[in-house]
């Protein structure tokens, strides 16, 4: 009898959560997304710290900002193994410090394409990964029409959706985990069946207002906490899905039913469309949204400089 992972394959694309090369190799999945804590993370293990070594040893001594050279090739050292284990494509994120401006996030996104393509990856496998701001979809819009396809993260409403959709952006990644924990924090009784989960209900709601209107955009539900909640999304475009999830539905039999189909839409909600005054209206009006958003670009600051911490010693011990 085939797993529910097997099955979840054969309706979704699922894409591996994780900058650990091992999970990868494990549970081959079609693509793979990281971020600067699952780098961080990933960078802690022994395994890796050879990788760490040669990547920064690759860091011009001329170098204007070293440390972020190094940063920036680590990760791209890490997607370079990744891509090696899978048939599609990685996710690289852009400095989370650059959320705000758009025209330093078009910079660095050429740079890590750069990085990439001087290791023989051609762009078409790589996603420049950017926070879902107004900034970082306007910096989206113009690297699509670059030839550079961006992943919009970060991403918990239906305003952040329509304006990247409306951008042109190749894929967004809408938040089930963290929407579920905001209005966990924040409710007396216990959370709703896995089909009546706020982070899920956010994620269809994203896919019918897409599906009825046409757009292209790929939608990869994301950060989850259980596997009830990919599973009420089975059907959906891609899932993102960390190694600890992918074994437990690698170790259940059961049946799997696809939930989100083109064909089977809820709502017909209205086109909507944005400037920068309403967009910025709507998250300030959407507590959850504005509160996520904020903090996971703080998270990825944290961890970035934190990763930084970690390469200083390297690149000062390479110097020497």
């Amino acid at each position: 009898m085939s797993t529910k992972l097997q099955q979840l394959k054969t309706m979704t694309s699922v894409v591996a959560d994780t900058g650990d090369i091992n999970a990868i190799a494990t549970y081959q999945p079609e693509d793979a997304t990281t971020n600067p804590s699952l780098i961080l993370k990933a960078a802690q293990m022994p395994e890796y710290q050879q990788l760490l070594q040669e990547t920064c040893a690759q860091v011009s001594p001329n170098s204007d900002d070293p440390i972020a050279d190094a940063c920036d090739r680590v990760a791209v050292g890490f997607g370079c193994e990744i891509l090696k284990l899978i048939p599609g494509v990685v996710s690289t994120e852009v400095d989370a410090r650059l959320s705000f401006d758009s025209e330093a996030s078009i910079a660095r996104a050429h740079k890590l394409i750069d990085l990439y393509q001087q290791q023989g990856i051609a762009k078409e496998r790589v996603l420049i990964k950017i926070a879902a701001t107004w900034e970082g979809i306007q910096a989206a819009k113009a690297l699509q029409k670059a030839g550079i396809r961006c992943n919009l993260t970060l991403l918990f409403n239906l305003a952040q959706a329509a304006a990247a959709a409306d951008a042109g952006a190749h894929l967004i990644s809408p938040f089930v985990g963290r929407i579920h924990d905001w209005y966990k924090q924040r409710s007396e009784n216990a959370m709703p069946c896995a089909e009546l989960d706020p982070g899920v209900i956010s994620v269809s709601s994203i896919y019918d207002y897409y599906k009825s209107h046409g757009y292209k955009t790929i939608i990869m539900g994301a950060s989850f906490r259980n596997t009830g909640q990919i599973e009420a999304l089975a059907g959906c475009d891609k899932l993102t899905i960390s190694p600890g999830l992918l074994a437990n539905l690698e170790a259940d039999t059961g049946d799997l039913q696809r939930q989100l189909g083109a064909n089977n839409l809820a709502n017909k909600t209205a086109k909507l469309n944005y400037a920068a005054s309403n967009f910025r209206l709507d998250i300030n009006n959407d507590a959850m949204a504005s509160e996520k958003l904020a903090e996971g670009i703080r998270l990825f600051i944290r961890d970035q400089l934190a990763l930084e911490q970690m390469l200083t010693p390297i690149m000062k011990g390479q110097a020497a």
